[in-house]
């Protein structure tokens, strides 16, 4: 769809919905003809929050600018709240660079392995090393498919198993990573682990969350959340946190390509709402929607970047909120010099692959106390 498509019928949409449109990239308008192609105007986001700069201007004032106030308390990041959405807490720049790059090396190598899902399992099963594959310039190859009668397997499970029921037959695939050589001249399929990994989008890990089910099924095979992970998401919630402390149980990571977005939701599977979403922005800088308990409410645009943080709890639960832009190009997605953090870091392995893939990308780890 191009620009000039996603202007007509607004009125027929919700605010929601077309603040999504409006914020949307766009490459050209639709048109039949190259020739006839229009220039798509630059988006306007003077709406947009820069809670970054306007904390800049409050300091330590205990006063309003834009709707957004400092949030009082003992805590090792600078906290803001806005005045129309009780429950919403902000800390600009709570990770530095070098934490930053780390969960983002941590999130491409290690936060896809299995036992943690990802968005590829129901079609290819568990992917080990998806990341060493795609550096490696490897292929999947289907190695294995065998059929046997297997009336009792229901359909939830087969696609966790990775297997394909018709009929009471079942069909099990199995899936394996090889050099393209070894490939070639093969009669069964092969995937490019480059195609893979550019496709992937989610990765759960902890407690492993049923998207079919949107519940989280804890009788699924899973690995604890890292211990410096949990304990940093727990220092982050603090200021969300009204009783008790926040427990790290589950994580989900989004990975955002240059034309990716994520539509307007509620984060509502958790049993305990008290306790805060915390989600941390890596890499390019995008725009973040908060909207209402209802699509029709419009919302509020803010800018996160990279070592934002995102704390939703209370009544923020209950809102519609999602990310329909990030800013790949060079002037506008203010990712940090990692290249520059590498070049320091003597004795550090090779991440230039890891710098490339941020430059033009975004990952967002969301943490929940799933009890």
């Amino acid at each position: 769809m191009g620009y000039e498509d996603a202007q007509a019928g607004a009125h027929m949409r919700t605010a929601f919905r077309n603040a999504e449109k409006h914020y949307k990239r766009y490459t050209q308008a639709s048109s039949l003809s190259k020739s006839s192609r229009k220039k798509v105007p630059a988006t306007d986001l003077h709406q947009v929050l820069d809670i970054r700069k306007i904390g800049a201007v409050l300091g330590d004032q205990k006063c309003s600018v834009q709707g957004v106030s400092r949030f009082e308390g003992p805590f090792d990041w600078a906290v803001y709240t806005l005045d129309a959405h009780p429950g919403f807490y902000f800390i600009p720049e709570a990770l530095s660079a070098a934490q930053q790059l780390h969960w983002i090396v941590e999130s491409l190598t290690t936060f896809p392995q299995p036992p943690n899902r990802t968005n590829h399992n129901a079609i290819y099963g568990p992917l080990k090393d998806l990341w060493l594959a795609y550096q490696e310039g490897k292929v999947l190859k289907e190695i294995a498919s065998s059929t046997r009668h297997l009336p009792s397997v229901a359909e939830s499970d087969a696609t966790q198993r990775n297997i394909d029921v018709d009929g009471g037959v079942a069909t099990a695939k199995a899936w394996q990573f090889c050099d393209r050589t070894e490939a070639c001249g093969q009669l069964s399929k092969v995937v490019p682990a480059e195609l893979l990994f550019r496709k992937l989008r989610w990765a759960t890990i902890g407690l492993q969350f049923d998207w079919s089910k949107r519940a989280y099924d804890e009788s699924l095979p899973y690995s604890m959340l890292p211990t410096d992970l949990a304990q940093l998401a727990a220092r982050l919630a603090e200021a969300a946190v009204t009783k008790g402390e926040f427990k790290a149980e589950a994580a989900i990571v989004n990975y955002y390509g240059p034309d990716d977005m994520l539509g307007g939701h509620v984060d509502d599977m958790e049993a305990d709402w008290s306790k805060p979403i915390v989600s941390i922005s890596l890499g390019c800088k995008a725009v973040f929607l908060l909207g209402g308990a209802s699509r029709e409410e419009s919302p509020t645009a803010m800018f996160v970047r990279s070592g934002d943080v995102v704390l939703m709890a209370g009544p923020a639960r209950r809102c519609f909120h999602g990310v329909p832009r990030i800013f790949v190009d060079s002037n506008q997605s203010e990712v940090p010099d990692f290249a520059a953090l590498v070049e320091s870091q003597k004795g550090s392995s090779n991440l230039d692959a890891v710098v490339e893939y941020i430059n033009q990308s975004r990952i967002n780890v969301n943490i929940r106390q799933v009890h």
